[in-house]
Protein backbone atom coordinates (compact mmCIF):
# COMPACT_ATOMS: atom_id res chain seq x y z
CA UNK A 1 0.00 0.00 0.00
CA UNK A 2 2.95 2.28 1.16
CA UNK A 3 4.61 1.87 -2.30
CA UNK A 4 1.60 2.23 -4.46
CA UNK A 5 0.79 5.54 -2.62
CA UNK A 6 4.31 6.49 -3.58
CA UNK A 7 3.70 5.53 -6.99
CA UNK A 8 0.51 7.56 -6.88
CA UNK A 9 2.60 10.62 -5.19
CA UNK A 10 5.48 10.29 -7.90
CA UNK A 11 2.55 10.41 -10.88
CA UNK A 12 0.97 13.45 -9.10
CA UNK A 13 4.51 14.60 -8.81
CA UNK A 14 5.10 14.30 -13.09
CA UNK A 15 1.43 15.70 -13.90
CA UNK A 16 2.16 18.93 -11.24
CA UNK A 17 5.45 19.18 -13.69
CA UNK A 18 4.02 18.48 -17.17
CA UNK A 19 1.45 21.39 -16.13
CA UNK A 20 4.08 23.82 -14.94
CA UNK A 21 6.21 23.00 -18.12
CA UNK A 22 2.65 23.79 -20.32
CA UNK A 23 2.24 26.98 -18.13
CA UNK A 24 5.94 27.85 -18.89
CA UNK A 25 5.33 27.20 -23.31
CA UNK A 26 2.05 29.19 -22.80
CA UNK A 27 3.33 32.07 -21.49
CA UNK A 28 6.42 31.86 -23.67
CA UNK A 29 4.30 31.42 -26.89
CA UNK A 30 2.11 34.62 -25.97
CA UNK A 31 4.96 37.01 -25.71
CA UNK A 32 6.24 35.52 -28.83
CA UNK A 33 2.82 36.42 -30.37
CA UNK A 34 2.56 39.74 -28.66
CA UNK A 35 6.52 40.82 -29.84
CA UNK A 36 5.49 39.75 -33.40
CA UNK A 37 2.43 41.78 -33.47
CA UNK A 38 3.90 44.49 -32.11
CA UNK A 39 6.83 44.16 -34.78
CA UNK A 40 4.39 44.06 -37.70
CA UNK A 41 1.84 46.87 -36.12
CA UNK A 42 5.40 48.97 -36.42
CA UNK A 43 6.04 47.81 -39.43
CA UNK A 44 3.06 48.76 -40.79
CA UNK A 45 2.92 52.22 -39.20
CA UNK A 46 6.26 52.36 -40.63
CA UNK A 47 4.73 51.85 -44.13
CA UNK A 48 1.85 53.81 -43.88
CA UNK A 49 3.96 56.88 -43.06
CA UNK A 50 6.78 56.12 -45.98
CA UNK A 51 3.45 55.84 -48.04
CA UNK A 52 2.33 59.17 -46.95
CA UNK A 53 5.67 60.67 -47.72
CA UNK A 54 5.71 59.74 -51.22
CA UNK A 55 1.73 60.68 -51.69
CA UNK A 56 2.63 64.17 -50.30
CA UNK A 57 5.76 64.60 -52.97
CA UNK A 58 3.58 63.28 -55.70
CA UNK A 59 0.93 65.65 -54.94
CA UNK A 60 0.82 68.84 -57.24
CA UNK A 61 -1.02 71.76 -57.21
CA UNK A 62 -3.65 70.67 -59.62
CA UNK A 63 -4.18 67.16 -57.69
CA UNK A 64 -4.45 68.57 -54.54
CA UNK A 65 -8.34 68.79 -52.62
CA UNK A 66 -9.34 68.93 -49.58
CA UNK A 67 -8.64 65.09 -48.64
CA UNK A 68 -5.34 64.83 -49.46
CA UNK A 69 -4.30 68.05 -48.25
CA UNK A 70 -3.90 66.70 -44.55
CA UNK A 71 -1.47 64.25 -45.86
CA UNK A 72 0.68 67.02 -46.15
CA UNK A 73 3.29 68.87 -43.79
CA UNK A 74 3.85 72.55 -43.35
CA UNK A 75 7.50 71.89 -45.59
CA UNK A 76 5.44 70.49 -48.12
CA UNK A 77 3.19 73.48 -48.42
CA UNK A 78 6.62 75.70 -48.37
CA UNK A 79 7.68 73.64 -51.76
CA UNK A 80 4.26 74.09 -53.70
CA UNK A 81 4.16 77.18 -52.84
CA UNK A 82 7.53 78.28 -54.36
CA UNK A 83 7.06 76.14 -57.31
CA UNK A 84 3.61 77.54 -58.39
CA UNK A 85 5.54 81.16 -57.92
CA UNK A 86 8.04 79.98 -59.85
CA UNK A 87 5.99 78.95 -62.72
CA UNK A 88 4.17 81.55 -64.43
CA UNK A 89 1.25 79.16 -66.19
CA UNK A 90 0.70 78.00 -63.15
CA UNK A 91 0.25 81.23 -60.58
CA UNK A 92 -2.98 81.60 -62.04
CA UNK A 93 -4.28 78.21 -59.46
CA UNK A 94 -2.40 80.16 -56.18
CA UNK A 95 -6.18 81.37 -55.31
CA UNK A 96 -7.33 77.63 -55.64
CA UNK A 97 -4.37 75.99 -54.06
CA UNK A 98 -4.31 78.27 -50.74
CA UNK A 99 -7.77 77.55 -50.40
CA UNK A 100 -7.80 73.95 -50.35
CA UNK A 101 -4.26 74.79 -47.87
CA UNK A 102 -6.80 76.75 -45.39
CA UNK A 103 -9.17 74.10 -44.67
CA UNK A 104 -6.11 72.02 -43.15
CA UNK A 105 -3.49 74.78 -42.44
CA UNK A 106 -3.22 78.08 -40.61
CA UNK A 107 -1.38 79.97 -42.77
CA UNK A 108 -0.38 83.91 -41.89
CA UNK A 109 1.73 86.67 -43.50
CA UNK A 110 4.41 87.52 -41.06
CA UNK A 111 4.21 91.72 -41.23
CA UNK A 112 7.62 92.27 -38.75
CA UNK A 113 9.95 90.08 -39.83
CA UNK A 114 12.16 90.12 -36.43
CA UNK A 115 13.50 87.32 -34.35
CA UNK A 116 11.53 87.72 -31.30
CA UNK A 117 8.18 87.88 -33.72
CA UNK A 118 9.32 84.69 -35.57
CA UNK A 119 10.28 82.82 -32.33
CA UNK A 120 6.32 83.60 -30.90
CA UNK A 121 5.60 82.69 -34.15
CA UNK A 122 7.45 78.82 -33.52
CA UNK A 123 6.49 78.39 -30.17
CA UNK A 124 2.79 78.55 -30.80
CA UNK A 125 3.70 75.24 -33.61
CA UNK A 126 4.21 77.58 -36.73
CA UNK A 127 7.01 76.97 -39.52
CA UNK A 128 7.83 80.12 -40.58
CA UNK A 129 9.78 80.65 -44.26
CA UNK A 130 10.42 83.16 -47.29
CA UNK A 131 8.14 82.95 -50.59
CA UNK A 132 9.44 85.10 -53.26
CA UNK A 133 7.07 87.66 -54.95
CA UNK A 134 6.97 88.38 -58.19
CA UNK A 135 8.70 91.99 -58.37
CA UNK A 136 11.71 89.55 -56.71
CA UNK A 137 10.75 90.75 -53.01
CA UNK A 138 10.27 87.80 -49.96
CA UNK A 139 7.30 87.70 -48.10
CA UNK A 140 7.73 85.46 -45.01
CA UNK A 141 4.93 83.66 -44.23
CA UNK A 142 3.68 81.38 -41.06
CA UNK A 143 2.52 77.80 -41.51
CA UNK A 144 0.97 75.51 -38.95
CA UNK A 145 -1.08 72.13 -39.40
CA UNK A 146 -4.44 72.27 -37.61
CA UNK A 147 -3.92 70.15 -34.78
CA UNK A 148 -6.80 67.51 -34.39
CA UNK A 149 -7.19 67.61 -30.51
CA UNK A 150 -10.98 67.35 -30.14
CA UNK A 151 -13.64 65.16 -31.74
CA UNK A 152 -15.28 68.08 -33.28
CA UNK A 153 -12.10 68.67 -34.66
CA UNK A 154 -13.15 65.52 -36.98
CA UNK A 155 -14.03 65.88 -40.66
CA UNK A 156 -14.64 63.67 -43.62
CA UNK A 157 -11.61 65.04 -44.51
CA UNK A 158 -9.45 64.49 -42.30
CA UNK A 159 -11.10 61.04 -40.62
CA UNK A 160 -8.52 59.26 -43.45
CA UNK A 161 -5.19 60.76 -42.15
CA UNK A 162 -5.24 59.54 -38.66
CA UNK A 163 -4.38 56.57 -36.83
CA UNK A 164 -6.73 54.66 -34.41
CA UNK A 165 -4.00 54.98 -31.58
CA UNK A 166 -4.13 59.13 -32.69
CA UNK A 167 -8.23 58.62 -32.02
CA UNK A 168 -8.66 56.65 -28.70
CA UNK A 169 -6.27 60.14 -27.23
CA UNK A 170 -8.86 61.81 -28.83
CA UNK A 171 -11.93 60.13 -27.98
CA UNK A 172 -10.27 59.77 -24.34
CA UNK A 173 -9.14 63.63 -24.36
CA UNK A 174 -12.96 64.35 -24.87
CA UNK A 175 -15.67 62.74 -23.23
CA UNK A 176 -16.31 59.80 -19.86
CA UNK A 177 -19.67 58.85 -20.80
CA UNK A 178 -19.11 56.48 -23.25
CA UNK A 179 -19.58 55.98 -27.13
CA UNK A 180 -23.22 56.75 -27.07
CA UNK A 181 -22.59 60.34 -25.41
CA UNK A 182 -21.07 61.37 -28.88
CA UNK A 183 -23.59 62.76 -31.00
CA UNK A 184 -24.49 60.83 -34.29
CA UNK A 185 -23.38 62.98 -36.54
CA UNK A 186 -19.85 62.72 -35.00
CA UNK A 187 -20.07 58.69 -34.71
CA UNK A 188 -20.85 58.74 -38.33
CA UNK A 189 -17.87 60.73 -38.94
CA UNK A 190 -15.36 58.21 -37.21
CA UNK A 191 -17.68 55.19 -38.49
CA UNK A 192 -16.24 56.61 -42.04
CA UNK A 193 -12.99 56.03 -41.48
CA UNK A 194 -12.66 53.23 -38.59
CA UNK A 195 -14.43 49.43 -37.40
CA UNK A 196 -15.73 50.54 -33.78
CA UNK A 197 -17.58 48.19 -31.55
CA UNK A 198 -18.08 48.35 -28.29
CA UNK A 199 -18.48 46.29 -24.85
CA UNK A 200 -19.28 46.57 -21.43
CA UNK A 201 -18.39 44.09 -18.56
CA UNK A 202 -17.63 43.94 -15.15
CA UNK A 203 -13.96 45.23 -14.41
CA UNK A 204 -12.71 41.74 -13.55
CA UNK A 205 -13.71 40.07 -16.13
CA UNK A 206 -13.03 42.26 -19.50
CA UNK A 207 -9.01 40.98 -19.62
CA UNK A 208 -9.96 37.40 -19.25
CA UNK A 209 -7.93 35.30 -21.28
CA UNK A 210 -9.74 33.97 -24.83
CA UNK A 211 -12.43 37.46 -24.24
CA UNK A 212 -13.22 39.84 -26.44
CA UNK A 213 -10.61 42.25 -25.18
CA UNK A 214 -8.02 39.73 -26.15
CA UNK A 215 -9.38 39.00 -29.41
CA UNK A 216 -9.79 42.27 -30.62
CA UNK A 217 -6.24 43.35 -29.04
CA UNK A 218 -4.68 40.40 -31.41
CA UNK A 219 -6.94 42.12 -34.28
CA UNK A 220 -4.84 45.27 -33.95
CA UNK A 221 -7.58 47.19 -32.88
CA UNK A 222 -6.74 49.83 -30.22
CA UNK A 223 -9.03 50.12 -26.71
CA UNK A 224 -10.28 52.85 -25.00
CA UNK A 225 -11.46 51.71 -21.46
CA UNK A 226 -13.91 54.30 -19.55
CA UNK A 227 -14.54 52.58 -16.23
CA UNK A 228 -18.20 52.71 -14.77
CA UNK A 229 -18.43 52.40 -11.30
CA UNK A 230 -17.76 48.24 -11.10
CA UNK A 231 -17.99 48.22 -15.03
CA UNK A 232 -16.01 48.88 -17.76
CA UNK A 233 -16.88 49.93 -21.31
CA UNK A 234 -13.93 49.10 -23.92
CA UNK A 235 -14.29 50.95 -26.81
CA UNK A 236 -11.96 49.13 -30.03
CA UNK A 237 -10.91 50.81 -32.84
CA UNK A 238 -9.59 49.94 -36.61
CA UNK A 239 -8.42 51.86 -39.07
CA UNK A 240 -11.57 50.99 -41.73
CA UNK A 241 -9.89 50.02 -45.81
CA UNK A 242 -10.38 53.26 -47.79
CA UNK A 243 -12.63 51.10 -50.53
CA UNK A 244 -13.46 52.71 -53.97
CA UNK A 245 -16.89 53.64 -54.83
CA UNK A 246 -17.95 52.17 -57.81
CA UNK A 247 -19.04 54.21 -60.56
CA UNK A 248 -22.10 54.00 -62.03
CA UNK A 249 -23.06 52.56 -65.43
CA UNK A 250 -25.70 53.53 -67.49
CA UNK A 251 -26.80 51.24 -70.37
CA UNK A 252 -27.41 53.97 -72.98
CA UNK A 253 -27.95 50.75 -75.79
CA UNK A 254 -30.98 49.77 -73.83
CA UNK A 255 -32.35 53.79 -73.06
CA UNK A 256 -31.84 53.91 -76.67
CA UNK A 257 -33.71 50.56 -77.54
CA UNK A 258 -36.72 51.73 -75.06
CA UNK A 259 -36.84 55.39 -76.84
CA UNK A 260 -36.83 53.50 -80.05
CA UNK A 261 -40.10 51.80 -78.80
CA UNK A 262 -41.69 54.52 -78.03
CA UNK A 263 -40.75 56.32 -81.04
CA UNK A 264 -42.28 53.51 -82.97
CA UNK A 265 -45.83 52.84 -80.91
CA UNK A 266 -46.30 57.01 -81.56
CA UNK A 267 -44.79 57.27 -85.00
CA UNK A 268 -45.70 54.11 -86.43
CA UNK A 269 -48.79 54.73 -87.15
CA UNK A 270 -48.24 58.14 -89.23
CA UNK A 271 -45.41 56.23 -91.22
CA UNK A 272 -47.56 52.94 -92.59
CA UNK A 273 -49.17 52.64 -95.32
CA UNK A 274 -52.01 50.45 -95.21
CA UNK A 275 -53.50 48.51 -98.63
CA UNK A 276 -57.26 48.89 -98.94
CA UNK A 277 -59.07 46.25 -98.34
CA UNK A 278 -60.93 44.76 -101.84
CA UNK A 279 -64.38 43.63 -100.77
CA UNK A 280 -65.08 42.40 -104.01
CA UNK A 281 -66.61 39.06 -104.66
CA UNK A 282 -64.26 36.42 -106.88
CA UNK A 283 -66.08 33.33 -107.46
CA UNK A 284 -63.36 31.76 -109.59
CA UNK A 285 -60.69 32.31 -105.98
CA UNK A 286 -63.56 30.23 -103.94
CA UNK A 287 -61.90 26.73 -103.22
CA UNK A 288 -63.75 24.03 -100.96
CA UNK A 289 -61.54 25.75 -98.75
CA UNK A 290 -63.89 29.12 -98.83
CA UNK A 291 -66.71 26.94 -97.46
CA UNK A 292 -65.53 25.43 -94.32
CA UNK A 293 -67.38 26.89 -91.26
CA UNK A 294 -67.40 26.18 -87.48
CA UNK A 295 -70.31 26.44 -85.14
CA UNK A 296 -70.94 24.76 -82.04
CA UNK A 297 -74.62 22.67 -81.53
CA UNK A 298 -75.91 19.83 -79.73
CA UNK A 299 -73.92 15.94 -80.91
CA UNK A 300 -77.51 15.10 -81.85
CA UNK A 301 -77.75 17.56 -84.26
CA UNK A 302 -74.54 16.69 -85.90
CA UNK A 303 -75.73 13.48 -87.42
CA UNK A 304 -75.86 14.43 -90.88
CA UNK A 305 -73.44 11.77 -93.04
CA UNK A 306 -71.42 12.96 -95.80
CA UNK A 307 -72.77 10.70 -98.36
CA UNK A 308 -76.93 12.19 -97.70
CA UNK A 309 -75.69 15.60 -98.94
CA UNK A 310 -75.62 16.44 -102.74
CA UNK A 311 -74.06 19.38 -104.85
CA UNK A 312 -77.89 19.43 -106.27
CA UNK A 313 -79.33 19.42 -102.50
CA UNK A 314 -80.61 23.16 -102.22
CA UNK A 315 -79.39 24.35 -98.49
Amino acid sequence: MTHGKIKIRNNQIILYQKIWWLDIKHLFLQRVMRNALLTALQIRIHNNNTNKMKQAKTLTVKTLNKGNVWDLQENDVFRMWTATMKDADMKENLRHFLSIVNTAFDVEEVKIDKPEVIKKYEARGFKVSAIKNDDGSKTKWAVKKHPIMRITDLTYENIHHISAAKLIEVLDRNFGGGWDSISQSIRDIIEQGFDISTTTLPQDRLHNPGGIYEKKVNDGFEVLEIKKGTWVEAIFAKVKPIMEKPKASIDYSERESKKDDEDYSEDAMDHIDYEEEDDSFDEDKLTEESYRTTFDAPDGDLNLEAEEVSDEEDF
